[in-house]
């Protein structure tokens, strides 16, 4: 029994491949934005926050963590109508994966934060910046530079989530590997071709992450 590939049926859908990555990269990128400040914002309140917040993030975080993503996405895209909110995929998927990320980040810059000094912090309120400018200018800084590697790995793995999106009919790369091979029936191939895609785009946005967080963040830090 021989087995013919015909990847060339699945490459002259390249307009739909296309358009995947640009859905996927697009959600990548709005959610990697919002989802780190919404884990900033979280891990300042659970470091610095009054013990309510500190509650309420610490719930929020062991809720994202210990339930699956695609239940997280299915509840807003699905359950949310139920309360009269009505959402369409896309602003389902980049929300879910904002929620995501942001709780995953929250601890991972919670990490950062508390492995500052103690006399670092000293020293700026002694200059008499406050505690919000203390915490923004002295303690985040170096903060996101430990943790800079985790975080995009975090961002990758979201990245690569956003694969379930298509569940929900969210263009995105999966989504379009799908609706190839529901045309031309080579589920194989165009699923090796995704994964291949998939591949191409976690070394690119690692390599651009690294290098934008050197270039941007930390102002030429060295750990």
């Amino acid at each position: 029994m021989s087995i013919e590939l015909d990847f060339a049926s699945v490459l002259t859908q390249w307009p739909l491949l296309l358009k995947g990555v640009g859905w996927t990269l697009g959600l990548t990128a709005v959610s990697a934005v919002l989802g780190v400040l919404l884990g900033v914002a979280c891990a300042w309140l659970r470091t610095q926050g009054p013990p309510w917040s500190r509650a309420a993030v610490g719930a929020y975080v062991e809720l994202i963590r210990n339930t699956p993503f695609i239940v997280q996405l299915f509840f807003i895209f699905f359950g949310l109508p139920a309360v009269g909110l009505r959402l369409g995929p896309e602003w389902s998927s980049v929300i879910a994966m904002v929620i995501n990320l942001g709780a995953y980040s929250a601890e991972i810059v919670r990490a950062g934060i508390q492995a500052t000094p103690v006399g670092q912090v000293e020293a700026a309120l002694s200059l008499a910046l406050t505690r919000m400018q203390t915490f923004i200018w002295v303690v985040l800084p170096p903060a996101l530079q430990r943790v800079w590697p985790a975080l995009v790995s975090q961002i990758i793995i979201v990245m690569l989530g956003s694969a379930v999106c298509g569940q929900i009919s969210t263009q995105e790369l999966s989504f379009a590997a799908n609706l190839i091979q529901s045309r031309n029936f080579r589920a194989f191939e165009a699923f090796i071709v995704a994964t291949i895609i998939y591949l191409m785009l976690s070394i690119a946005t690692r390599s651009a992450l690294n290098w934008f967080g050197q270039r941007f963040l930390f102002g030429g830090r060295r750990g």
